[in-house]
């Protein structure tokens, strides 16, 4: 808790940034706007997290004496404003917990830095500070609680604040568990890429497994979390401090290295960095044959959960061929490329070389699995391989979360079995939890459940364990569970985080949709259609800006994707989105008719498709619903 808070401190929190003296608040790096009034009320509440300041407090230091008939009205808008701004909602409570008629307190956990990212000396904060702790006086709590602290007691709380830096510092200068102590600070780590110095650009996908086997063999030990592959990937060379990477990513150590290759001998040299501080706290080579490099993921992470003091799995121990292993590699490279056709080879004489490789059954699996959802093939083109792929790699590691997490997408997607999509699911998570895909594929089965709270709170912790892989997941969710303001405030901060992602674009653009703002889901596909290159599209989009036509836009969409799917196959149940969009009644029951008799993947999402909603009394769209076997929504 803090007892001041000077003009140039800057407060973190989950992926927020609040810089008191600008009044900028940010959110992964991206501006997020909030208004003068849930700026202040934000800021008071993390002044004091945790406790409840009520709303008369909120009158008192925010409002002028004035306001009286109004005030209700204009607290519960900037609160509602704080909210959409922090993606928070009455329904999850991430951040601001209302506490009915009495007021708000602030529930997460503040991190408070001076500008230049020291602690303010006013500061104790016995979180980040785990070998010391000072319990306060019960009179300096009491008088924290008030409106405006005294000034003795502000000094005598920023004393005990200096008296345990003091002490730190002289633990670490003499080395009393110097190291130990900054190494016991780390309890979450980022590993950025490793950098290719093979001299080799064609090694660059052999690179790129290490780095993504090393998180995966880390993110085992549970005391340690650890920033997914995706998240780091963004820093592949690019050159940033480390202490700015640190922050970006809210963790406390980074962990960065090489790796060169030639031949059959491998050379890998890592380091450890304590991020807040920029301090060097480990390092260490390695000199492999290929054979011995695959182990060394595994062995890394020991050593680093060693030196951390974090909780230290023992991985049972699989032989894996090497140049299957090469194989895999070169997979995976290709698909989190978003690049799915060439990976099935891949992953396809991974198998032939070792057929007892889990990893590459699950890949494919996830080959085949991604082709159908997505609508390139007819659902019963791979649907066997799908399946059987997945059970394969389940039976070959049971503790392979992958594995679990492609069999939990098939009963999903697949099976329509939602029982045991729910158990393959939190295997996945139980197996390791900081798998993002699995928080995924389970916040899909929630939505479609009608379990919106869990489906928020699920989604919402793949996003923090991995927010880059898929950006507009939360928003995606938000707006199946129909709550589009909050979509649309989550979805605009990741484009501007993400602004070639066009899913985010396509995503924010049905958001506005459905909330009534043509105009802006318009503009957003004018950035959809600009990133894929679409010159027609843009044409029609322009005419219609001018205009105010925005309907025209629908209707071109719709009559673009008819006209493609008489040359070729094309998913009914993707056309009847657009069809449903363009208001087209007949022609959409018509096409999830079809989605049902060809068994289409993504007819899971019928009930939770806002687009449909016009269709919940024909009795013919009831009949999909319950042959579907949804529950009731």
């Amino acid at each position: 808790m803090r007892t001041l808070s000077p003009s140039s401190e800057v407060a973190r929190f989950g992926p927020y940034e609040v810089n008191v003296h600008s009044g900028e608040v940010r959110k992964f790096g991206t501006r997020v706007k909030l208004g003068e009034q849930p700026l202040r009320i934000l800021i008071l509440l993390m002044e004091r997290p945790g406790e409840l300041v009520t709303r008369e407090e909120l009158r008192t230091r925010l409002w002028s004496d004035d306001t009286f008939v109004d005030f209700d009205h204009g607290l519960n808008s900037a609160v509602q404003r704080l909210r959409e701004g922090l993606s928070d909602t009455a329904q999850k409570e991430q951040w601001i917990e209302t506490v009915p008629r009495r007021g708000y307190r602030f529930v997460g956990t503040v991190e408070w830095t001076r500008g230049n990212g020291s602690a303010p000396p006013s500061e104790t904060n016995t979180a980040s500070s785990p070998e010391i702790a000072v319990e306060r006086p019960e009179t300096v709590a009491a008088t924290l609680s008030a409106p405006e602290p005294s000034l003795l007691y502000r000094w005598r709380f920023a004393w005990i604040a200096l008296a345990v830096a003091l002490v730190a510092a002289v633990l670490v200068k003499t080395g009393a568990g110097g190291k130990r102590a900054t190494l016991s600070t780390i309890r979450s780590l980022a590993v950025l890429p490793l950098e290719n110095l093979s001299g080799d650009p064609g090694q660059g996908y052999f690179v790129d497994g290490m780095t993504d086997e090393l998180i995966t063999a880390l993110a085992k030990n549970r005391s340690l979390r650890v920033i997914s592959r995706t998240s780091a990937m963004q820093y592949k060379g690019v050159r940033r401090s480390v202490r700015d990477i640190a922050r970006e990513l809210g963790v406390d150590g980074i962990l960065e290295g090489s790796v060169s290759r030639s031949g059959e001998r491998v050379h890998m040299t890592v380091q450890l960095i304590h991020g807040a501080s920029d301090t060097h706290v480990w390092a260490e080579s390695y000199d492999r044959d290929l054979s011995q490099a695959l182990t060394l993921p595994s062995e890394l992470a020991q050593t680093i959960a060693r030196q951390v003091q974090a909780a230290v799995s023992t991985p049972m121990q699989r032989y894996i061929n090497p140049e299957a292993h090469d194989l895999y590699l070169h997979g995976r490279y290709i698909w989190f490329s978003h690049v799915s056709d060439p990976s099935r080879e891949y992953f396809e004489k991974a198998i032939q070389l070792q057929p007892d490789y889990a990893a590459a059954w699950s890949g494919l699996s996830d080959y085949y699995g991604g082709r159908a959802v997505g609508g390139a093939d007819p659902p019963g083109r791979f649907r066997d391989n799908w399946e059987a792929d997945a059970r394969k790699a389940v039976e070959l590691d049971d503790s392979l979360a992958d594995a679990h997490n492609s069999l939990a997408a098939w009963y999903f997607f697949g099976a329509w079995d939602w029982k045991n999509s729910e158990a393959e699911s939190l295997r996945a998570i139980e197996v390791n939890p900081n798998y993002a895909e699995s928080y995924h594929v389970y916040s899909y089965l929630l939505i479609i459940l009608s379990r919106p709270k869990e489906a928020l709170e699920i989604q919402s912790r793949g996003m923090e364990v991995d927010p880059f892989a898929r950006p507009w997941a939360l928003g995606f969710t938000y707006y199946h569970l129909r709550q589009f303001d909050p979509a649309i405030n989550e979805l605009r901060v990741r484009a501007e985080a993400s602004p070639t992602d066009v899913t985010v674009h396509d995503v924010l653009a049905a958001a506005y949709r459905r909330a009534g703002r043509d105009k802006e889901a318009v503009e957003e596909w004018q950035q959809y259609y600009q990133l894929v290159e679409n010159q027609e599209g843009l044409a029609i989009i322009r005419r219609a800006l001018q205009r105010g036509d925005y309907q025209s836009v629908v209707e071109w969409r719709y009559q673009k994707d008819k006209v493609a799917a008489r040359g070729k196959y094309w998913s009914p149940f993707w056309l009847a989105l657009k069809s449903a969009d363009a208001g087209k009644r007949e022609e959409t029951l018509r096409l999830l008719e079809d989605a049902l008799r060809e068994h289409s993947p993504r007819l899971v999402f019928l009930q939770n498709e806002p687009v449909f909603d016009f269709l919940h009394s024909e009795p013919r769209y009831q009949a999909i619903v319950q042959k579907l076997g949804l529950p009731a929504n």
